[in-house]
């Protein structure tokens, strides 16, 4: 296929870095970081801690770890960006809890974060891709022809969600999908709580988990068609908050494809209590477009959100179309 006439500054600035960190990486390094873009490796992702295929940070020179960090900022706007460093800060109050609770079960290293590249950038014919992963972060970006043609899973979480202690005392890294979410459920009236409400308490973890590709039923709970104005204000300010995380020209493009579906199309659904302090769970779900959040593990003091795409997660959608015309015998 022929490559586009324009790159986008967003696509531009992505190809830069990943040429920039590539470049600076020795053949045992890129060993590590580099795989083919079909591989089956790319359709693999967690967000626990554990040992990742990728280059780990702890594993690179202070340079290259600057090179992966701009790589990572590519994509994200100026908060998100900062919501990923604080994350990755976070291992440390972890780890330090955790020792002062005599409950460790593993290293809370924030150098334990991994980087991967998928396919090579300089080839404008071929798509090719990046990831950044570790404990609570799990990024994962495609591009192909000039464009983005994925940016999702992309999962941020936050252990703990609120710091009660120590120099980061109050310091609540996704306050605001939290916050946004408790004011929509009780914005809504009895009836409007009940519909929404599709579990009485919050299940211990996401419900799509790690799956390589979103199964859910049907959308579930209250459509934004059913709120009121002042209630459709929040919901679309609870699907800012997560498609805002991408840099802004690919936040507008992906709004602007939510808002034709239509916003009146989504739905809202919770679970657990609507007090804040207590063990909950919300899901955004129309169409393509899935979030879900849920804080029950640790006193509801840990965070686990998600956005995904269900038929485009590692552009799986928009890739069919080059598989069968370029690499079907």
């Amino acid at each position: 296929m022929a490559t586009s006439k324009t790159k986008s500054t967003t696509v531009a600035n992505m190809t830069d870095g990943a040429i920039k960190f590539t470049d600076s990486l020795s053949e045992d390094q890129k060993s590590k970081a580099c795989f083919n873009y079909f591989d089956g490796e790319k359709l693999f992702w967690y967000y626990p801690p554990l040992s990742r295929h990728g280059l780990a940070l702890k594993d690179m020179m202070e340079n290259q770890r600057d090179l992966a960090f701009n790589l990572m900022a590519t994509g994200l706007t100026q908060q998100s960006y900062s919501q990923a460093r604080k994350i990755i800060d976070l291992e440390d109050v972890l780890g330090a809890l955790e020792q002062k609770q005599n409950q460790v079960t593993w290293n809370r290293d924030p150098e334990l974060y991994y980087f991967t590249i998928f396919g090579n950038p300089r080839d404008s014919e071929e798509p090719w891709g990046w990831r950044a992963e570790g404990h609570h972060i799990s990024l994962h970006f495609s591009i192909w022809n000039g464009k983005v043609i994925s940016m999702t899973p992309f999962f941020f979480g936050s252990n703990p969600a609120e710091v009660r202690q120590g120099p980061k005392n109050g310091q609540r890294v996704l306050r605001n999908r939290e916050d946004i979410a408790y004011a929509l459920m009780n914005e809504l009236d009895t009836g409007q709580k009940n519909k929404a409400t599709i579990y009485d308490e919050a299940p211990w973890d996401i419900v799509t988990y790690n799956s390589s590709k979103v199964s859910l039923p049907r959308e579930e709970g209250l459509s934004i068609s059913k709120m009121s104005a002042t209630q459709k204000i929040i919901a679309t300010s609870l699907i800012s908050e997560y498609v805002n995380q991408v840099h802004e020209e690919l936040a507008l493009k992906k709004m602007g494809e939510i808002n034709e579906y239509g916003i009146d199309n989504i739905y809202f659904a919770w679970a657990g209590p609507t007090q804040p302090g207590k063990e909950h769970y919300y899901r955004l779900h129309g169409g393509n477009f899935v979030v879900e959040f849920d804080n029950r593990q640790n006193g509801a003091n840990h965070i686990h959100s998600v956005w995904r795409d269900v038929e485009n997660d590692f552009a799986q959608d928009v890739l069919r179309e080059h598989i069968l015309a370029y690499h079907a015998e």
